[in-house]
Parts: C-alpha cells; structure tokens; sequence
C-alpha cells in the first residue's frame, strides 16, 4: 500500500491530526544570534533564520517535532518553510539549502518512525514548502504593474530544488502551504509533478491557501472557490486553509471550500489574532472548543494549528476531534470550471 492510501485508509477511520507552529515554539528558546549561525559564517545576521537550525541546532528542531508527535500529531510537517533559494537569500544561505532540506526531512522522518514503532499508528511526514517573499501575480513596483521579480520558470526551478531535496530526506508528502498567491502555488504544483515524473512515480500534493482579507480571498484576489478551480486538476491528497486567521473567522471559508473540494480537507488556523505586540493569546483550551465545533458539523479530515499554537493547543485538538466521523467527501457534479478571481462554471 502507497503512503498516499495508506493516509486515505487511516483519514476515513478517524479525524486525523498534524502539528502546530514551530517558530512559535522556536521563539521559546531564546537563541541569540551564534546559535542560529553556528558554525555558518555567510555575513549575513542569521538570527531568526529557524530553518538554518536544522544544521545548526537540530537538537531543538528533533525535540519540537517529538513534542508534537506526543501531542496526538499523526502528520509532522519540516521545519523548511523558508528553506529556498529565495527566502535564504536574505541571509546569505542559498548555499545551504538543500543541506537544510535534507537535514530537516530527516528529523522529522526518524521521530516520525519512532512513534510508530512504539505503538504501531502509521505516522507521516509532509514537506513544508513556503510561498517565497516573491509574487507572480503583482508587481513590486506601483509604477510599473507589468513589472516581476520572477518569472514561472525561475520559481518552479526554486521549488524544484526543495522539492527534491524534501523526497530525498523521506517526505511522504509534500505541503505547498501558507499560498497567497495562487501562481506561486501552480508553478509549486508543477514543480512537485515534475519530481514524480523523474522518479517515476507520482508525490503526494497538500495544497493549503492562505486568507489575507475577511472577504475571503488571497492576495492574488481569488477566492477560495476559484482557488479550487484553480489546483484541482492537481488531484491533491489534501486541500484547505491555514494561517490567516483564528478558528471563529475561518469557519465560514472553511465550510465553503469543505462544500464542493473533493479532496480531504486540511485546516490549520492561528492560535487567534495577534495581540499588539503581535504575540498569540488564545488558549489551548479555547482553541480546542472551537474545533470540537468543526468536528461536530463535519467540516474537517485533518486538523492542526499555525501561528502561536503549541503542542498543547494539538493535544486540546486532539481531545475534540476523539470520536467525531470526518468530513465525507462530496461528489460535486461534472462540469467545466474555471478559475478567474470568482469561479466559472459551464453548465451542461
């Protein structure tokens, strides 16, 4: 059996669980500057580079993911979320970057096989692949609409890169998250079908937008319905959203895109809105009683948490989603659809 139906045979039995932030967690270290660079002298400040510590401080990274398997998580994401060429640039690490990818996807591939071997409940590995700090979609520059930073081609090779690297580490999966720009994420889809061609065999897509407005749609405008139509020909093993907001303001986005996606459904919201010091507030507990919520009415397959959650916000999850049927999957009608920024359907 593929891990892909493997995930599929375990998601019907149960709500599934992944994990939550780690540089929320990463923050409760209190490294200073030396320890994020360890021995990586690029001339460039690295504070705050949390994927260079899978190299630097892999110790850290290995006992956050441990924690989250302790927690309830089934699915432990990488810590590479900004692991690419164009991300690390600002640190002057592009060099390292298929040495974070490798060194992060193994961390979680060991923990992962660990946890499994102590009570048998198939645990599995996802690849955190980031949208970069470029967009394809928008200029940078408000005097020149037409101009980009980047071009497809170029953003697919970057992702190429990680991609492979992820695969090579033992990804079971691999998670195009955080998406606020729905051409980023096209060129991210191609590149991982691009990897399954060169090893034969198709990789495992989760696909995960991002809302950056209450109206319900990303920066590149589209909403969640269009985004659908827009990376369904992709076939994902799993669609939703993360990020964005807290629980209460993601619900009715959630509920829509639940509706129609007939992929299983993967939501992973902040522990809340950010305070004015831009720190997390919300309870575990709090957040619990909202995805208890969820569960009940039949809105998700897989469940977890982004920004300011910790392990015991998945432990709450956990707790709320016991005993509760997952979502099942609807058998939206075959019609053409479309994608501009709303979608277009052409009815038979």
């Amino acid at each position: 059996m593929s891990k892909a139906d493997l995930f599929r045979a375990e998601a019907a039995k149960r709500i599934l669980l992944t994990d939550g932030a780690f540089g929320t967690m990463i923050q409760g270290y209190g490294l200073d500057e030396a320890a994020y660079r360890g021995e990586y002298d690029t001339g460039f400040d690295q504070k705050g580079n949390n994927d260079l510590l899978a190299l630097t401080r892999p110790d850290i990274i290995d006992a956050i993911t441990r924690e989250y398997l302790a927690a309830g998580s089934d699915i432990v994401s990488t810590n590479t979320f900004n692991a690419n060429t164009i991300s690390q640039a600002d640190y002057g690490a592009q060099f390292l970057v298929r040495a974070m990818n490798l060194a992060a996807a193994k961390i979680a591939r060991q923990a992962a096989d660990d946890f499994e071997a102590k009570d048998g409940r198939p645990r599995f590995v996802a690849g955190a692949v980031g949208p970069t700090n470029k967009t394809l979609s928008l200029s940078p520059d408000v005097n020149d609409p037409g101009f980009r930073a980047i071009d497809f081609d170029e953003l697919k090779e970057v992702y190429r890169d990680q991609v492979d690297a992820l695969l090579d580490g033992g990804c079971d999966f691999i998670l195009i998250e955080t998406i606020f720009d729905t051409l980023n994420a096209k060129a991210g889809i191609m590149a991982v079908i691009e990897a399954g061609d060169a090893r034969g065999e198709p990789v495992p897509l989760m696909i995960s937008m991002t809302i950056t407005d209450m109206s319900g749609r990303n920066l590149s405008g589209h909403s969640v319905e269009a985004f659908w139509a827009a990376v369904r020909h992709a076939r994902p093993l799993t669609i939703g959203l993360n990020c964005s907001f807290g629980a209460p303001q993601l619900r009715p986005h959630v509920a829509t895109l639940a509706a129609q996606a007939d992929a299983l459904m993967m939501v992973y919201p902040n522990a809340g809105l950010p305070n004015e010091l831009g720190a997390y507030d919300e309870e575990p507990h709090t957040t619990g009683g909202f995805i208890a919520e969820w569960a009940a009415t039949g809105l998700i397959n897989i469940v977890g948490g982004c920004c300011g959650t910790t392990p015991a916000h998945i432990a709450k999850m956990a707790e709320a989603v016991q005993g509760h049927t997952p979502r099942a999957l609807p058998t939206p009608p075959v019609k053409m659809m479309l994608a501009g920024l709303e979608p277009f359907v052409i009815a038979a």
